[in-house]
């Protein structure tokens, strides 16, 4: 009898030690300091502080439906119903959409940049990937028609965990943008975490997520299957742009070709030569405005 519940008790602790350290990686993943990434992007030359600070803008507090707000700019240098709103991925915060909002400035468009919850200046206690990412992108996508008027017209950027929200947005609950340019998603949730286990940990995907699927969901309160986004790629019917790096191996390319496959309608594929995770646009600038430009001619956007 001994022996068992010691046997127990064994299983027990791993059971929850797997659970808890699993769920917190997620849930809590470090985040780079504000301040590092707007020094980071300044000194890169990607973003003149200076110039960002001259654009007319308004900061807004846009209400979060899950109790806490979301730090927003909406910045409108021009007297137009074009939008593009800008969704960074996790780690990051708006200073990093700045690089991407200035593409579209120079296009003639206006822009939103905003913290995801968990990160800058946005409340929100747990990053989820998507999951109540794309209820928060919601909340803004509503301020925005409430101030510019039900007929305004907006597309949506985003990069990495941006991209799943914006796909998991037009996807699950309004395929409402006129366009969605999607930069290095993963195409399911589950897939991709079965492949950094492998690289990150080294132990059979099979030891961790049957127990930390359930520990999410008692957690956080969502499965790891409603995080999806090949799962309801084909319900946008609006043209999406797909990025992606060759060369990254956080988030493999294989991923977005799987996402631009099932895509039906019009849809664009840049796979950019160089560049790790996210950095397309660092590392291929010029092929990366000739890839957006060519699917804002093509689609008449």
């Amino acid at each position: 009898m001994k022996k068992w519940l010691v046997l127990l008790f064994g299983v027990f602790t791993y059971v929850v030690g797997i659970g808890i350290y699993f769920t917190n990686r997620l849930m809590f993943m470090r985040k780079k300091e504000d301040e590092f990434v707007r020094n980071r992007e300044i000194t890169a030359k990607r973003v003149n502080e200076t110039e960002f600070y001259k654009l007319p803008k308004t900061k807004v507090m846009v209400a979060s439906p899950f109790g806490y707000d979301l730090d927003c700019y909406f910045i409108h240098p021009y007297n137009t119903k074009k939008w593009v709103i800008f969704c960074h991925g996790i780690t990051e915060n708006k200073w990093n959409s700045i690089k991407y909002m200035n593409l579209f400035i120079e296009r003639g468009f206006n822009s939103i940049i905003y913290d995801h919850r968990r990160h800058g200046g946005s409340g929100g206690r747990t990053s989820s990937y998507g999951y109540y990412e794309k209820w928060d992108l919601d909340a803004v996508i509503k301020e925005l028609k409430k101030r510019e008027g039900e007929d305004v017209k907006f597309g949506i950027h985003g990069e990495s965990m941006g991209a799943v929200t914006a796909i998991l947005y037009g996807g699950t609950i309004d395929d409402a943008a006129s366009f969605y340019i999607v930069d290095c998603p993963f195409s399911d949730f589950t897939e991709q975490l079965k492949y950094r286990i492998k690289q990150e940990i080294k132990i059979p995907s099979w030891l961790v997520l049957p127990i930390g699927k359930y520990f999410l969901k008692m957690r956080d309160g969502y499965w790891m299957k409603d995080v999806s986004p090949q799962s309801v790629i084909s319900n946008i019917q609006k043209p999406v742009l797909f990025i992606h790096s060759e060369k990254d191996d956080f988030i493999l390319s294989n991923m977005t070709r799987a996402l631009f496959e099932k895509k039906t309608g019009d849809k664009k594929l840049f796979l950019a030569v160089n560049g790790a995770h996210a950095q397309s646009f660092n590392e291929n600038r010029k092929e990366y405005e000739e890839a957006i430009d060519d699917f804002l001619e093509t689609f008449s956007l």
